[in-house]
Order: C-alpha cells, then structure tokens, then sequence
C-alpha cells in the first residue's frame, strides 16, 4: 500500500520531521541516544531522512541492547550527539515534530541532549504531534500492532531506529486516511489532540493555567509560578539545584525573567 500518493498529502505550512530514538534507557533526564532516524517531509511534500549512530558517552545497560540490538562496541566509533548537534539542530529547526509516544520520551530525550550540547530547541512554537496518543484515543495499542491494524504488515526490525521511523510514518497517514471525520489534515489540529495539557516543559512541571503559567506537581501544584516566587522566593534556587531536567529549569529561569522577579 503506498500512503504516499497524488490523492492524499499532509497539508504543511512548515516542514514535518518524523522520528525515533533508540536510547540507553529510560530516564530522559540521564540516558543518551545510541541512534536515531528522522524523515522530513517537506510542505511540498519532499522527503529527507537522515539515520545516525551515536556514541551516548555512558555504558550501553545489557537490558537496553536487548531490545535494541545496539551495544557498547557497536557506537564505540560513532559520533557523539555534541558533534552532530549543529548538523541536526539546523536540519530540525523549522520543523514541526511528530513521534510514537515522542511528547512524553523523544522529545525531552532530544532537548536534554541539545542542552547539554549548547543548543536550546525552543517548542513552544511548533506543533508536537504524538501518534500514539491519537492511536490510544481512537483504538488503543502499541506501534506493532498499530503498524499491522492501520497498514496490514508485520514490523520488521521493530526497535531499530528507521524500521520504527517509517513505520509511524506509515500509521500516522494511514490515521488520517481512515479516520476523515476525526482528524483534519492539519498539523496544528493534531498538535491539540497529542497534547491533553499545555505543558511548558519537558518535565511537565510546568503548565498554562489560566493564561499563568503554574506549578504541574508536588506542593505548589496548581500554583502560579508568580505566587510561588512571591510567597517562597527560596524555591527557585532549590529547584535549579534540583535532579530535575535542564529544560525545565531553563524554562523557569524564562518564566522568573517575564515575570520580573
């Protein structure tokens, strides 16, 4: 079945980059990307795709190889994300993005590594389009089931980056062909659905409340961060010197600065 046909195309104001990261575990925070493959479909609906290997740096855990086939030796030549960070950062700029399960995994994944690079991926600005989040709302699986349900094949390969790349990009026009009536064929029509909340971070520490942005967990959730730094001025340094993520704390240095405090 080829999804890609003169009847049906992704309406696109902006590139759309499709992608999926195979990590060192499973801690967005810690771990590190060993590979990862990301197709760009351009508004005129050209493709790009580009397919690393990575050195993560760290050990490779013997659990995490076994699902994904990639060990210590196989990257130990690779490079490291700092040295292609430039390469995907430029490639990623204009970008919309989409992923199976990406907005809770790849994407913090992806900005923790461009921090600690020296690039800051802002995303408050571009649509994030997770295909698992519309596959659990309309039907309810994993992307090997999905891959089968919505295009009638077995997934090969399945946790290697590029099998998984082309295979979300499958589903995902495979969703929008079969589901006319529930979704448009508009980028920031599934940005909405893949998001339950406006979250300000990769954490989700932060979200919009109000029209303020606010407090997402512990004592102070459902606080306004201005409230917070008003009542509790000390809570912003213990969160920057917290485990929390770097994008999450760059995100509340910006909300302190908006709010003049």
């Amino acid at each position: 079945m080829d999804l890609f046909n003169d009847k049906f195309q992704l309406h696109l104001k902006r590139p759309l980059a499709i992608f999926d990261l195979e990590t060192t575990g499973v801690d967005f925070v810690k771990d590190r990307i060993v590979e990862l493959s990301i197709i760009r479909i351009n508004p005129d609906q050209s493709r790009e795709q580009k397919t690393m290997r990575l050195n993560p740096t760290i050990p490779i855990p013997i659990e995490s190889s076994q699902v994904h086939g990639i060990y210590d030796e196989d990257v130990a030549m690779s490079p490291t994300f700092k040295e292609v960070a430039k390469e995907l950062f430029d490639f990623l700029d204009p970008c919309d993005f989409a992923g199976f399960n990406s907005n809770r995994f790849d994407i913090p994944v992806f900005l923790e590594e461009f921090i600690r690079a020296g690039f800051w991926m802002d995303i408050e600005s571009r649509n994030l389009i997770d295909i698992y989040r519309i596959y659990t709302l309309l039907e309810k699986r994993d992307l090997t089931t999905a891959y089968k349900f919505y295009c009638g094949k077995d997934l090969s390969n399945a946790h290697s980056a590029a099998a998984d790349t082309e295979a979300t990009m499958e589903v995902m026009l495979a969703q929008l062909q079969r589901y006319p009536d529930d979704l448009k064929n508009d980028m920031n029509f599934l940005h909405n659905v893949s998001n339950d909340e406006r979250y300000l971070d990769s954490g989700r520490r932060f979200v919009y409340q109000n029209g303020k942005p606010t407090f997402n967990f512990g004592k102070n959730k459902g606080k306004s961060v201005e409230a917070v730094l008003k009542e509790e001025p000390s809570y912003y340094n213990w969160m920057l010197n917290g485990d929390f993520p770097e994008h999450t704390k760059q995100k509340f240095r910006e909300i302190k600065a908006a709010l003049g405090k």
